[in-house]
């Protein structure tokens, strides 16, 4: 029998305060679950705006700890009431002075397994993260859940393959991929880095980005979120670059092994040929 998963992502227009952004994925979560879905992912800071478009101190309000803050409890409560696992991407304070580019990974019975904090920290115009966020130090875990071993990577950590690879060599068979990006920064690579991530390391990605503009910026989040197969493939239609979507889509986990078998990727890695790969 196959190892059939169906997944859901949401990406969303920003309402203008937390507590409707958050009814409002509540409501895209209910209704995945209505479809059948088992696990779901949010867009990156899911619960704010995209306030790294300015640098102001103002923004470090929208900060709260992971998982003690009320976000991440509240999508504890949403889990446990869908039985879903769900991906929470929140600004996250550790301590004063400790902020991170975060997401939080919560099994379908509501626990609380663990984060992945964001490693590559651009500061560019309109993306002015490092004014905010500290480079994550949690390493790349992959989370066992209840519909298989998940991972996250979080927006323009993508366009570096490293990380990739160190998920897939950790066991993880879906990957989130959280983003806000802009039409006329990065559109054309959007279709482009993650499939080809999904081939190089051969596991499902989930790749999400905002949609619409936002009140800080010029920034134009064009959606087109997708999942796609360890093939390359888009599983299901890519979704609107315009409109707020809700995508709901089988994954075949199966498919991994068989990809894994015929292509021989891992089998053919050669870290002992690598060690220039991490010298400064």
């Amino acid at each position: 029998m196959a190892d059939v998963v169906r997944a859901a992502l949401v990406q969303a227009t920003w309402t203008g305060d937390t507590q409707s952004m958050v009814a409002k994925h509540e409501e895209h979560a209910r209704e995945a679950a209505r479809r059948g879905a088992r696990v779901i992912g949010f867009q990156e800071v899911f619960n704010a705006p995209y306030f790294c478009q300015v640098q102001e101190p103002e923004h470090y309000r929208w900060a709260e700890p992971v998982p003690d803050g009320p976000t991440v409890r509240r999508m504890q409560d949403l889990a446990r009431e869908t039985g879903m696992v769900i991906v929470v991407p929140v600004f996250e304070v550790e301590q004063s002075g400790f902020y991170y580019n975060t997401a939080a990974v919560i099994d379908a019975d509501g626990t609380c397994l663990g984060k992945y904090r964001k490693h590559h920290i651009p500061q560019v115009k309109g993306f002015w993260e490092k004014y905010y966020f500290k480079p994550g130090n949690l390493g790349w875990p992959v989370f066992d859940t209840a519909v298989g071993r998940v991972g996250v990577y979080i927006c323009y950590d993508r366009h570096f393959p490293e990380g990739w690879r160190q998920l897939g060599l950790n066991g993880a068979q879906l990957v989130y991929n959280p983003s806000a990006t802009h039409r006329g920064l990065s559109a054309h690579l959007w279709q482009l880095e993650q499939p080809a991530a999904a081939v190089a390391n051969e596991y499902f990605i989930a790749a999400i980005n905002r949609v619409g503009q936002e009140e800080y910026g010029d920034n134009d989040f064009y959606g087109t979120s997708y999942f796609v197969d360890p093939r390359g493939q888009f599983v299901g239609e890519v979704a609107s670059d315009t409109s707020e979507e809700l995508l709901v889509r089988d994954l075949d986990l199966d498919l991994i092994e068989e990809v894994r078998q015929q292509w021989a990727f891992y089998r053919d890695r050669r870290p002992d040929a690598y060690e220039g790969l991490v010298q400064p």
